[in-house]
């Protein structure tokens, strides 16, 4: 038997959308996330064959059927599931999951924080829109506190979750936001995402122009994000400001701005971005920022570290084994163990 030989040609973003009807709404934030990985995906150089995509429930899990690869639009939360035994069968295929807030962070949460435990080889897209779209308007886990919906009409008492923290004490190895409305940026971090060896968690604010629109606009209009927005360099001061003039300092374990104009501080005073901070302690502080109004929303990588994938050690422990007693038989699996017979 001969090897199929597959023709590796550089692709283009056309080639990578499947050209059905995209069942969005106009202007939903989803088009950006779409455009901004068809983009990274002929950039990287993947061919059609190689990336899997894996969704749930929701109007991101609609994603599958609008990429021209393999994918599998999946069940409500199970996603990074189902993944886990995708990469496993496929070990030599880039697998990424396509999620929303009410699908990842609710039902799924467990095997979320799963995933990231194992450091699983995924890229886990969250697309955040602190809302229930598809099922018309209900509070999600990531809306904020007095968010009057369709089910919370006095306003919700939640206390909401906060993605990227969940992830950061999952242990996973890349947590990182973006704004879908930032297509250079989105554009970066999809791509950091893709070379990352392990679980890649990428959340996206993205705006819903029916049920929650607007919910980001302060970090996103021209004129406004410059304030509220401090983009993260690694090895670079945390400054932020249109005129660059504010910067984040420590006060003990709490973040604090400063202004670098008014003669107290300078930029040797502000604190410096260390995304490889094996302790995770500096992207814990930078995830919290974005709890306190008073304070820039962090975006970009808050940390991207190296550690041994799951998929890896289970291949590496398989051969250990193999070599140590054979490759062995179903039958011999089946009768193994303890049996017993009835009689």
């Amino acid at each position: 038997m001969t090897d199929t030989k597959i023709e590796v040609k550089k692709l283009t973003p056309k080639d990578f959308s499947s050209g059905l009807d995209v069942r969005w709404c106009p202007g939903c934030g989803d088009y950006s996330i779409l455009a901004q990985v068809q983009r990274v995906f002929a950039n990287i150089g993947y061919q059609k064959h190689e990336p899997i995509w894996v969704s749930g429930i929701g109007c991101s899990s609609r994603f599958p059927y609008y990429m021209s690869t393999y994918g599998f639009h999946s069940i409500h939360g199970r996603a990074p599931a189902i993944a886990t035994g995708v990469k496993l069968a496929k070990p030599d295929h880039p697998v990424w999951v396509a999620t929303g807030d009410g699908d990842l962070m609710s039902i799924g949460g467990n095997h979320f924080i799963h995933a990231c435990r194992k450091n699983m080889d995924l890229k886990i897209i969250l697309f955040n829109n602190r809302i229930y779209g598809l099922t018309k308007g209900q509070y999600s886990p990531t809306s904020e506190q007095g968010k009057i919906t369709k089910t919370t009409p006095y306003g919700s008492i939640d206390y909401p979750f906060n993605p990227l923290s969940l992830a950061l004490g999952s242990n996973a190895t890349f947590v990182a936001r973006s704004l879908d409305r930032d297509a250079k940026h989105l554009q970066s971090m999809i791509e950091a995402a893709a070379h990352h060896k392990g679980t890649a968690f990428l959340e996206v604010f993205q705006n819903c122009v029916i049920f929650n629109d607007g919910a980001f606009d302060h970090l996103t209009k021209k004129g406004e994000k410059e304030e509220h927005v401090l983009f993260l360099e690694h090895g670079k001061p945390m400054i932020f400001g249109k005129e660059k003039d504010k910067g984040i300092i420590l006060d003990g374990s709490e973040p604090k701005v400063v202004n670098l104009n008014d003669g107290k501080y300078t930029i040797d005073d502000i604190l410096v971005h260390d995304e490889t901070d094996e302790s995770g302690i500096l992207a814990f502080i930078l995830a919290h920022m974005t709890d306190h109004p008073d304070l820039p929303t962090p975006v970009g990588i808050l940390r991207r570290i190296k550690k041994p994938t799951y998929d890896e050690a289970l291949y590496k422990q398989m051969e250990e084994v193999t070599a140590k007693k054979g490759k062995g038989t179903l039958e011999d699996l089946l009768n193994e163990g303890n049996i017993w017979e009835v009689s």
